[in-house]
C-alpha cells in the first residue's frame, strides 16, 4: 500500500524566537537588578540628606537655646527677636518659634516653602520629612521657654534631585551598555542558530542540500554537526531513490541495447497520441527495418550487432531531437519505429528518405564488404485509424519498400486526402492569433477526498470554419510555425482574465517547448503574472519534462521567478522526457502530472503500477504533489487512489467542456 502524503505543518506566525526570549530574560533581569540598586541607593540619599535635615534643625535649636539663656535674657522679647531674627536671616530655617510655659510665642520668624528649584511631581514624591527640634531655654534655675526650629528643606530638595539625575543617567548608561553587551553576546553565540533555522526549513522543503559551517558553543556545534549529517544522508537516500526511479523506468520502457522506447512503450504511447479524444492530432508512423540484420549478427557476432543498431539508435535520437513532440523505440531486431506528430506526408518523405540514406552509410560502413539496405515505411493518422490500425498500414508500406533491393522509403494510402497543407494550417493558425479567436475549454483536476477539483486544465481551441479545432491538432503545427509563444501568450491572458473573475477555480496552462525557451516570451509571462496579482496565484503552470530535459537553464530561471510569484508549477508529461528525477532536488516543483501512457491500463500492466508507486513515494517525501492524466476507466482510477494519487483527470472522471457556457463539451 501506498504512503499516505502528510502535508508539512505551515510556518508558524508570531512565535517569539529564542534569540528574543533570551534578549527579554536577560535584559528584564538587568533591569531589575538596575532597578533594586536605584531604588535603594535613592533610599539611602532621601534617609541621609533627611539626617542632615533634622541634624540641621538639632543644631539651630541648640545654638539658640544657648544663646537665649546666656547670651541674652530670654526674658526680654525684643532682644529674643532680634536674636531669633538674626539666626532666621543668617540661616536656611523654615520655621523658628521661641514659646513660653503657656505655648505662647514671645518671638518667632517663618516663611512658606515655595521657592524650590526641584520639579513639584519630585517634592510630592520624595516628600521629605520636616521634624520639629527643640532646646530649652533656662536662666539660672528657671526654665523660661522653649525654642522649635524647622529647618529649610530646599537644599535636601536640591542635594535629593541632583543625586536622582546622577543616579537615572548612570542607570541609564550601565543598562544601555549592558544590554548591548547582552545582546552581541547573545547574537554571537546564537548566530547558528539562524543557519539551523533556514537549515530546517530547507529541509522541511526538501532540499538537503543547506550546510551550517558557523561555529559556536560545544552544545550548539554539536547539534550543527547531527543537521549536517542528517542533510548528507537524507540527500544520499534521495539520490538512492531517484536512481531507483530511473532504474525502474528504463527496466520498463527502454530497450536494454539500444535505451529507445522499448516495444510496448512505444506502442502504449502511440496508442495515447493516435487514440486520445483530445490529444489526437495529425502525424506520421515510420517503420525502419536494416536489410538482412540476422546475417550480419553471424557473420560478426552479437556484439558487434549490438554495437550497430547503437549507432542506429543514436542517428535515430538525433533525428528525433529536431523535430518537436516525436519519439522513437525499437520493436524487435533491426526494425525501428518513430512517430512525427503533426508532420505532413511530403515533409516526412523528405525527411525519411534523408534518414535512410544516413542510416544506410552507417550500416555499409560496419557490415562491408557485405551488400546492405535500409527500408522504410510511412504511413499517415487519418479519421477512425487506431493505432493498430496505423501500425498495420505502416507496415504495410515497409514490405513495399522491401520488395525493391535498394534502400528506400515507401508512404501509406498516397492518395488519400489528409488534413491541412502546411500553408492552410499557416493561415489558420496566424488568423486566429491575430483575431484572437481562441476559447477555452476546461477538465477537472479530480482528487477522491475533496468535493471540489484540484484545478480545471485549459485546452485551447482555435474557432475556425470548420468548427473548434483541437489543441492536439493545431499545437504541433504551430511549434513547427515558430507561432507557439504567440499562442501560450493569448492563453495565459484569456487564462488570467477568467481567474479574476472566478478567483475560487484554479486553473492550470501547459507552456509549449519554444515558449519555455525563448526569453521574450518568460519575460512577458513574468509581467502577465505581476499585473494579474493575487488571482496568478490560482493558476497552475505545466512545463513538460523534455523541456526541462532540453532547456535545464530556461526552466530553472523559469521555475525559481515563478515561485518567488507565488505561482504553483507541476512537470507536465512525467516519465517520457527521458530526464534523471534528480531535478526535483535542484528545481522547486509543487506536482508531477504523470503522462498518460503510463496510465494507460495501469490495471493489468504490474510494472507501470510498480514504477508509478516508486514514484508517489518519492515524490511525497519531497512534498511534491503527484497527479495522473488520461484514466478513462474505473479500474484504472481504483488503481491510482490506491497508490496514493493526489489527482487525476480523465475522460472517466469528467470530459472537457467550454468555459463559458459551463456545458460538457465532446
Amino acid at each position: 500500500m501506498a504512503r499516505k502524503h502528510i502535508p508539512l505543518k505551515q510556518t508558524q506566525q508570531g512565535a517569539v524566537t529564542l534569540r528574543t526570549l533570551l534578549l527579554v530574560l536577560t535584559g528584564s533581569l538587568l533591569v531589575t537588578l538596575l532597578v533594586a540598586v536605584f531604588i535603594t541607593s535613592y533610599g539611602y540619599f532621601r534617609d541621609y540628606v533627611s539626617d542632615q535635615l533634622a541634624g540641621h534643625a538639632r543644631d539651630g535649636a541648640t545654638a539658640i537655646g544657648l544663646s537665649l539663656s546666656n547670651a541674652i535674657d530670654g526674658r526680654d522679647p525684643v532682644a529674643s527677636a532680634s536674636l531669633i531674627d538674626a539666626v532666621f536671616d543668617s540661616g536656611r530655617y523654615l520655621s523658628v518659634s521661641y514659646l513660653n510655659h503657656q505655648g505662647e510665642q514671645v518671638a518667632g520668624r517663618a516663611m512658606t516653602l515655595n521657592k524650590v528649584a526641584v520639579p513639584a511631581w519630585f517634592r510630592d514624591l520624595a516628600d521629605l520629612p520636616l521634624p520639629v527640634a527643640e532646646a530649652e531655654v533656662v536662666r539660672g534655675w528657671s526654665r523660661l521657654g522653649t525654642v522649635q526650629v524647622i529647618s529649610h528643606p530646599g537644599r535636601a530638595y536640591e542635594d535629593l534631585w541632583r543625586i536622582t539625575v546622577g543616579l537615572t543617567a548612570s542607570t541609564a548608561v550601565i543598562g544601555g551598555i549592558g544590554l548591548f553587551a547582552v545582546f552581541l553576546l547573545l547574537r554571537r553565540t546564537l548566530r547558528p542558530l539562524h543557519a539551523l533555522e533556514d537549515q530546517a526549513k530547507a529541509l522541511g522543503q526538501r532540499d538537503f542540500r543547506r550546510r551550517v559551517s558557523i561555529k559556536s558553543t560545544r552544545e550548539i556545534n554539536q547539534v550543527t554537526d547531527a543537521m549536517n549529517r542528517m542533510a548528507d544522508d537524507l540527500g544520499q537516500l534521495f539520490e538512492g531513490q531517484a536512481k531507483l526511479i530511473q532504474h525502474l523506468r528504463r527496466v520498463n520502457n527502454e530497450d536494454s541495447v539500444t535505451g529507445l522506447a522499448s516495444r510496448s512503450a512505444f506502442d502504449q504511447r502511440l496508442k495515447v497520441e493516435v487514440e486520445s479524444e483530445e490529444k489526437a492530432a495529425p502525424g506520421i508512423l515510420m517503420l525502419i527495418q536494416l536489410a538482412d540484420f540476422s546475417g550480419y549478427n553471424q557473420a560478426y557476432g552479437r556484439s558487434e550487432a549490438d554495437r550497430l543498431l547503437l549507432r542506429v539508435a543514436t542517428w535515430i535520437g538525433e533525428f528525433v531531437m529536431q523535430h518537436a513532440g516525436s519519439f522513437a523505440g525499437r520493436r524487435t531486431g533491426a526494425e525501428f519505429a518513430i512517430f512525427l506528430p503533426g508532420a505532413m506526408p511530403a515533409d516526412a518523405g523528405v525527411w525519411c528518405r534523408q534518414l535512410v540514406t544516413d542510416l544506410d552509410g552507417v550500416y555499409a560502413d560496419l557490415a562491408s564488404p557485405m551488400d546492405t539496405a535500409v527500408h522504410a515505411g510511412l504511413a499517415r493518422t487519418l479519421e477512425g485509424r487506431g493505432a493498430r490500425d496505423l501500425m498495420a498500414a505502416a507496415d504495410e508500406a515497409l514490405r513495399a519498400a522491401q520488395s525493391r533491393a535498394e534502400s528506400g522509403c515507401h508512404l501509406a494510402d498516397p492518395e488519400k486526402d489528409g488534413h491541412h497543407n502546411l500553408e492552410t494550417w499557416r493561415v489558420i493558425i496566424s488568423q486566429a492569433i491575430r483575431r484572437q479567436a481562441l476559447s477555452l475549454w476546461l477538465q477537472p483536476m479530480v482528487n477522491e477526498g475533496r468535493l471540489m477539483p484540484v484545478y480545471h486544465q485549459v485546452f485551447s481551441r482555435i474557432d475556425s470554419a470548420e468548427g473548434a479545432l483541437k489543441a492536439g491538432t493545431f499545437v504541433p503545427m504551430a511549434e513547427r510555425f515558430g507561432l507557439i509563444s504567440e499562442l501560450d501568450r493569448l492563453l495565459v491572458q484569456r487564462v488570467l482574465d477568467r481567474l479574476k473573475q472566478s478567483p475560487d477555480q484554479p486553473l492550470a496552462v501547459s507552456l509549449g517547448n519554444a515558449s519555455v525557451a525563448s526569453e521574450a516570451f518568460r519575460t512577458d509571462l513574468l509581467d502577465q503574472l505581476r499585473q494579474a496579482g493575487s488571482p496568478a496565484r490560482n493558476l497552475w503552470v505545466g512545463i513538460s519534462e523534455q523541456a526541462i530535459h532540453h532547456h535545464r537553464t530556461a526552466v530553472g530561471l523559469l521555475v525559481r521567478a515563478l515561485g518567488r510569484l507565488g505561482v504553483p508549477v507541476l512537470v507536465d508529461r512525467f516519465g517520457v522526457g527521458g530526464v534523471p528525477f534528480s531535478y526535483l532536488r535542484n528545481l522547486r516543483f509543487q506536482a508531477l502530472r504523470i503522462d498518460n501512457s503510463f496510465i494507460h491500463n495501469i490495471d493489468t500492466h504490474e510494472d507501470n503500477r510498480f514504477y508509478l508507486e516508486s514514484v508517489v513515494a518519492i515524490a511525497h517525501s519531497r512534498g511534491v504533489k503527484v497527479f495522473a492524466t488520461g484514466v478513462e476507466t474505473a479500474a484504472e482510477y481504483s488503481v491510482l487512489c490506491k497508490l496514493g494519487i493526489d489527482g487525476a483527470m480523465g475522460y472517466h472522471l469528467g470530459r472537457p467542456f467550454a468555459a463559458d457556457n459551463q456545458q460538457t463539451g465532446d
